[in-house]
């Protein structure tokens, strides 16, 4: 059963590359914006579910067997959802909020089986300390560019990482994608890992 990844993330794809999950990539074009009094649970689960079902409809004619998957993660602080900055000013804003407290990312991952469209989604929320930072250590991490296509503007698996002291819950959730979470929604679905190929005596 094919894996489809309704996501352009090169995160999330990289994740489940080292988890040894083959999958295929369909990037589902779904407006990201938040809906007025939604918050971080109600609107991650939203667009989770948008992205997968949008391309769930695109290949819903063709009968295949697969489980699409999408996924939407978002930053909340002092209960305010921050999503990916869209300039370098927007950048060193959140990275001030961020600064010297304790913020959660939450991760909302939905996955349709093909072609009877049963659909399971499930929420991961991961808490995540940040070390306090003077202006000069958020001028400087903006320059690398980094932060700039980052829900929170940061990467905890680069530059990022070295302003974090401590994370509660899942790190791959704080990456972009809950990897236990999201296996356990495969095998819900179905899928099963492709046996591993035995060796043939005398081999080496």
């Amino acid at each position: 059963m094919r894996v489809i990844l309704a996501s352009a993330s090169p995160r999330r794809a990289q994740i489940l590359r080292d988890a040894g999950i083959p999958f295929e990539i369909a990037r589902a074009n779904v407006s990201e914006r938040r809906k007025r009094g939604e918050n971080a649970v109600a609107m991650t689960r939203r667009l989770a579910q948008a992205k997968a079902q949008a391309i769930a409809r695109k290949l819903g004619k063709k009968h295949l067997e697969a489980i699409v998957v999408g996924a939407d993660t978002t930053v909340e602080v002092k209960g305010e959802l921050l999503g990916k900055p869209r300039s370098h000013a927007e950048a060193r804003q959140m990275l001030r909020k961020l600064a010297g407290r304790t913020h959660r990312v939450v991760t909302s991952v939905a996955a349709i089986r093909l072609p009877d469209h049963a659909q399971v989604i499930a929420t991961e929320s991961t808490r995540v300390r940040f070390a306090p930072l003077s202006a000069d250590d958020i001028a400087k991490y903006v320059a690398t560019g980094e932060p700039l296509d980052k829900a929170g503007a940061y990467a905890v698996q680069g530059i990022g990482g070295r302003f974090i002291e401590g994370i509660d819950g899942c790190y791959f959730n704080v990456v972009g994608l809950p990897l236990a979470r999201f296996y356990r929604l495969l095998i819900d679905l179905g899928w099963r890992p492709a046996p591993k190929r035995g060796r043939r005596k005398g081999a080496r």
